[in-house]
């Protein structure tokens, strides 16, 4: 691997990343990676941190919300720099990131940080004036949409993204009634708690479900009420009309219907055949708008297709994106269609003071530069693909494992305790997560029971990271199954 660059030393051109003839996309994602022997403790710059890990935690208690979580707490990381999937400790030790779906082509990508750089340097300023980085961004981005998805706001984060999405279809539709998926989230903002149930059902959380929100069964086949494949999605779209009934009934009109194509927090839920397609017919005809947040699972992680919702084979009538969209800058947008545009425009002006600026529009450019000159979605094919076939032969193996589930980078394990019951192993999942944090892998636990293991790395996950990890999970699976007294398969 190449050794790391630093800020300073970056070139300013597209070339930032040399390709010679003849690279596959393996060979060009390898130049994004650090080099371990470069870290030696360092920071970013070469400099040693200034704080101890102490030092950060004791000021974390006194002057950082108590509810503001870190991953780990009982030991958590100090991180000083990022590289490709790798992140790098306080001590220089390399640590392989299979969690970060936020900074989508890898930490710190030369191409990214260049771009931002060199935009910082020229000008950065609110979208009221023109400028050639929004336009272009707008234009291109819109190319990888059906029609007629074609406008473009621009905001900072999910959240906001999500918030505005809502505000458009109420604009449109003239109802207020929203529905979204049990265990989704959608962001922070009180509107959308209202409706994201991940939030709403938390046990500390007073309020609970919006007066305007309605929640369904999360389409799961492995989990749910229907899990025949063949009918799940059609009895699972039901859902949804009975709901917009019960909106009719109480003298209410629709206005949404919110859904990510593959559901991340709910625990790598992939969507049954037809559901969406039910569903869009079922909100429209009760003239809602359909709503696909793909601000975790947009920008060709799911590796068949570009979008999460191209999996379902549906085209919504708005589109929300965040996370990836800037490699980690602040950064969101929402698409949709110039009648539903038109609409929105005649109840008040939309103006975000940071949405847009010609910095965010540069590194979302370069974003989109990097995932196409390093073939980043049939990347994310490949080594899903690569992934897949590891989990079923842990399958096979481990009989922790209920449920594989996903596609492309974004994948999940279920497991559980007894294969009748399906009873959670939230507790073993927790375990498996510390055990191969201490071996500097990182992994995350989600889903409405906290079993899943989950795995949505930097696009530039390598063929090797994939082999690494499976290796490590066999091991840790196994240690953890003795532990425990399961019955070998």
């Amino acid at each position: 691997m190449p050794g790391s660059v630093g800020v300073d030393t970056l070139p300013l051109k597209r070339s930032a990343l040399p390709i010679e003839s003849g690279e596959g996309p393996s060979a060009k994602i390898a130049k994004c990676a650090g080099n371990p022997a470069s870290n030696n403790g360092s920071g970013v710059n070469g400099s040693k941190p200034s704080m101890t890990k102490d030092e950060i935690v004791d000021i974390r208690r006194k002057h950082i919300g108590p509810n503001v979580p870190v991953f780990f707490p009982e030991e958590p990381l100090h991180i000083v720099r990022g590289r490709g999937q790798y992140f790098y400790d306080e001590e220089g030790h390399q640590i392989l990131d299979c969690i970060n779906n936020v900074c989508h082509v890898g930490h710190c990508h030369p191409h990214v940080v260049a771009r931002a750089h060199k935009q910082m340097q020229e000008l950065n300023t609110n979208s009221r004036y023109l400028h050639e980085e929004i336009v272009t961004y707008a234009k291109r981005l819109t190319k990888y949409l059906p029609e007629p998805l074609s406008v473009v706001y621009f905001c900072c984060t999910g959240s906001e993204a999500n918030e505005l999405a809502a505000r458009m279809a109420r604009a449109y539709s003239g109802g207020r009634e929203i529905i979204a998926v049990d265990g989704a989230y959608h962001g922070h903002t009180q509107l959308l708690i209202d409706f994201s149930s991940y939030k709403h059902n938390h046990p500390g959380y007073e309020p609970g479900r919006g007066d305007h929100a309605s929640v369904v069964s999360m389409p799961c086949t492995y989990r749910g009420e229907h899990r025949d494949p063949a009918t799940a999605g059609k009895l699972y779209a039901d859902e949804v009309q009975q709901a917009i009934d019960k909106i009719h009934a109480k003298g209410e009109k629709l206005s949404s219907f919110f859904c990510e194509g593959i559901m991340s927090c709910g625990g790598q839920i992939m969507l049954p055949e037809g559901y969406l397609k039910n569903v869009y017919k079922h909100v429209r005809d009760a003239g809602g708008l359909c709503i696909a947040d793909e601000v975790q699972v947009g920008f060709g992680r799911v590796g068949t297709h570009f979008w999460a919702f191209e999996t379902q084979d549906v085209v919504p009538d708005i589109v929300t994106m965040g996370k990836p969209i800037g490699n980690g800058h602040p950064l969101a947008v929402v698409v949709t269609t110039p009648k539903i545009a038109k609409a929105f425009a005649k109840t008040t002006s939309y103006f975000n003071t940071y949405g847009g600026n010609p910095v965010s529009c540069a590194v979302a450019n370069a974003v989109l530069d990097v995932i196409e000159d390093e073939g980043l979605q049939e990347h994310a094919l490949k080594v899903g693909e690569e992934l897949l076939a590891g989990y079923r032969q842990l399958k096979e193996k481990h009989i922790i494992i209920g449920d594989i589930r996903g596609t492309g980078l974004m994948l999940g394990l279920d497991l559980v305790l007894n294969h009748e019951t399906r009873e959670p192993a939230t507790t073993i999942a927790g375990e498996i997560i510390h055990r191969l944090k201490r071996e500097r892998i990182l992994v995350s636990q989600d889903g409405p029971h906290n079993n899943v293991i989950k795995l949505k790395p930097p696009m530039c996950f390598s063929s090797d990271d994939a082999k690494l990890l499976l290796s490590r999970l066999d091991f840790n699976m196994t240690e953890v199954e003795k532990k425990y007294g399961f019955a070998k398969k």
